[in-house]
């Protein structure tokens, strides 16, 4: 179910062995990112339950459950952007209800995150994912 984008990573990830390369593409993915108008950083957007700084902002394409999730992300720590970035290509596209239906947790295993990430990474990781859900699940009604 993944897409194209996810796979991409994947792959790379697959063709890096040692941790610190793998690090430095998940921040080159975060700098790749477009910067997060500053008008949209405001406490609504913000996600709780991470160490760092993170907004995601939702754009929802249609109504329903077939509605386009689409969203933009942005962090004050360039690791996190990067996991934005990530998450960006686990999600962005998908129909809301498909959005529901990503294992977030088994995706993202695939690249041996969860044994090399902080707790609080891990932590602000699952609270992006939630948030994320959350919207999903609001749009699909």
């Amino acid at each position: 179910m993944a897409s194209a984008a996810f796979e991409d990573i994947v792959d790379t990830f697959e063709f890096l062995d040692d941790w610190e390369d793998r690090y430095r593409h998940v921040i080159d993915l975060g700098r790749a990112m477009p910067v997060l108008d500053e008008a949209l950083r405001v406490p609504a957007t913000k996600v709780k339950g991470c160490a760092s700084q993170v907004w995601l902002v939702p754009s929802i394409a249609g109504t329903g459950p077939d509605a386009v999730f689409r969203f933009q992300g942005e962090s004050d720590a360039m690791i996190v952007r990067g996991l934005i970035a990530i998450l960006h290509a686990l999600y962005d596209g998908l129909r809301v209800a498909d959005v529901l239906r990503v294992d977030a947790g088994g995706e993202l295993a695939r690249l041996g995150l969860t044994d090399h990430l902080s707790a609080q990474r891990s932590n602000g990781l699952r609270a992006m994912i939630e948030r994320i859900r959350t919207l999903a699940q609001a749009a699909a009604g």
